[in-house]
């Protein structure tokens, strides 16, 4: 058994957004009761993960790691038709991944005790982001 569900998402640009209490909440209301709810963005200047949810500090000390793996404006790139901040974000979103696969049981997502879901806008602007929650049990 499968059922589909998407949602839209507003980012502030750069940074962590979590959507946990989003993603859980298509769990709560699902017909299916048990297996894995398969989490996917639609972009790829953006990124999904799983990461402390206990500690905001974790968060920005990742965002300075990205910063360090894939700056804005590198003079290499190539691609910058929509600003400095271009190649940057498709850089980070190939870091965090556009996907996520988290087991559920009894209308309740099985993170473990500090994990959160979150996603991570890469581009410095905000956007109006789309993400498929397919659950299949």
């Amino acid at each position: 058994m499968a059922e589909q569900h998407q949602l839209a998402i507003t980012t502030r640009g750069r940074g962590s957004l979590e959507i946990t209490e989003e993603i859980a909440a298509v769990v709560r209301n699902a017909t299916v009761n048990a297996g894995i709810a398969h989490i996917f963005v639609r972009h790829t200047s953006c990124g999904l993960a799983i990461t402390e949810n206990a500690d905001a500090s974790v968060r920005h000390d990742l965002e300075t790691l990205m910063q360090r793996w894939a700056p804005d404006g590198d003079p290499a790139y190539r691609h910058d038709l929509e600003g400095d901040d271009d190649m940057a974000a498709h850089a980070r979103s190939l870091l965090t991944g556009v996907s996520l696969t988290v087991p559920f049981a009894d209308g309740r997502l099985l993170l473990g005790t500090w994990q959160g879901i979150y996603l991570f806008e890469h581009r410095t602007q905000g956007h109006s982001r789309e993400i498929v929650v397919t659950l299949l049990g």
